[in-house]
């Protein structure tokens, strides 16, 4: 087992541990109950998992799948479902005063490190509890970037693949983060618990999309698929392309954009970012179908021209000489032809 790989599985999984239990430390913090500390149990399959990984892949990603990111959702969502649903979280007054006061204070008096620790934990209790858990919501994404970049690379992954797939998540995490952000920060969405329950619902399906890795590889495809089963052999061609098709309509925009379309139609929650990101969704939907159509459209006229290859027919593409018929021995007639006309020259001269 190589050492750099061993050390990446290590500290990543770490991070993930120590960002989930900052997360069960501030529902503890904002519950005052301190049977909140159950959550950090949620942990010990990302243990399991990690000693299972070193155990028989050393320390490798495996196909498709990232265990130890699913693990992280599974330790981190509950936390941030927690606090979100807090009913003091709608108003923040005196974000940034509160926090430099007692920082600059208490720090320029104590000279002990473990003072300074404890006068740092303090401080941090004291953010306003909006603040912390958009705090954490951007921490969250970060890790989940970072964190699939930091795991070694399974065999059936490329770096080039690996790095389209870091590409991608950047830009739906933005979109992921913009989502809950907006939505959540309005008054009259906070006030119905209804729909705090459904965007936050809607969000947790978003991330599902995190550890797999389909967009970014091929299904190995087998050349002696039969042309009748048309789906299975669309699959195998662009199966990357219709990963990320699905994500799109299916995982992220599809949802958010119906959430969005109800809080607009049904419940008059009109604002200017809203009505942005409902016009960025809708523009979303439209491109992936745009993209699901001309996949199949391409995918159907490669079917025909194989078929007419197959069998030699006329007019499958009027540029390739093969398909132009000449008439055979056409050359020969002429050569006989030629050859069967006497010259004036060669007639005997008579004396």
């Amino acid at each position: 087992m190589e050492l750099l790989v061993l050390l990446n599985a290590l500290v990543t999984r770490l991070l993930f541990v120590l960002h989930s239990l900052i997360g069960v430390w501030r529902v503890t913090e904002v519950k005052k109950e301190r049977k909140y500390w159950l959550l950090a149990l949620l942990n010990l399959p990302l243990c399991l998992e990690t000693g299972l990984t070193l155990k028989f892949k050393q320390g490798k990603g495996y196909k498709w799948f990232s265990p130890a990111i699913f693990i992280y959702l599974i330790s981190i969502v509950p936390s941030l479902w927690l606090l979100e649903l807090h009913s003091e979280f709608q108003h923040c007054p005196n974000k940034e005063q509160p926090v430099q006061n007692i920082s600059e204070k208490n720090i320029s008096e104590t000279t002990h490190i473990i003072e300074k620790a404890q006068v740092i934990v303090k401080t941090l209790s004291t953010v306003c509890d909006s603040i912390w858990t958009l705090g954490l919501h951007q921490t969250f994404l970060l890790i989940l970037i970072i964190g699939r970049w930091l795991l070694p690379i399974g065999g059936e992954i490329t770096r080039d693949q690996l790095s389209q797939l870091l590409l991608m998540f950047v830009g739906t995490a933005a979109d992921i983060l913009e989502f809950t952000s907006e939505t959540l920060e309005i008054e009259n969405v906070r006030n119905k618990h209804v729909l705090v329950y459904v965007i936050l619902a809607v969000w947790t399906w978003s991330m599902l999309q995190f550890p797999l890795d389909l967009a970014v590889q091929q299904v190995d495809c087998c050349p002696s698929v039969s042309s009748k089963r048309v789906f299975r052999l669309l699959l195998c061609r662009h199966s990357a392309d219709l990963w990320n098709i699905g994500i799109g309509l299916f995982i992220q925009d599809g949802p958010f954009l119906i959430v969005r379309l109800i809080l607009m139609g049904h419940f008059q929650v009109i604002t200017q970012m809203l009505v942005f990101f409902t016009a960025k969704n809708i523009l979303s939907v439209m491109l992936q179908l745009y993209r699901l159509v001309v996949l199949s459209l391409d995918f159907h006229a490669s079917l025909r021209y194989q078929s007419n290859s197959r069998k030699g027919g006329v007019g499958c593409c009027p540029c390739e000489p093969n398909n132009i018929s000449l008439p055979p021995n056409n050359y020969d007639t002429d050569e006989k032809e030629c050859a069967a006309i006497p010259l004036e020259d060669s007639s005997p001269v008579s004396l």
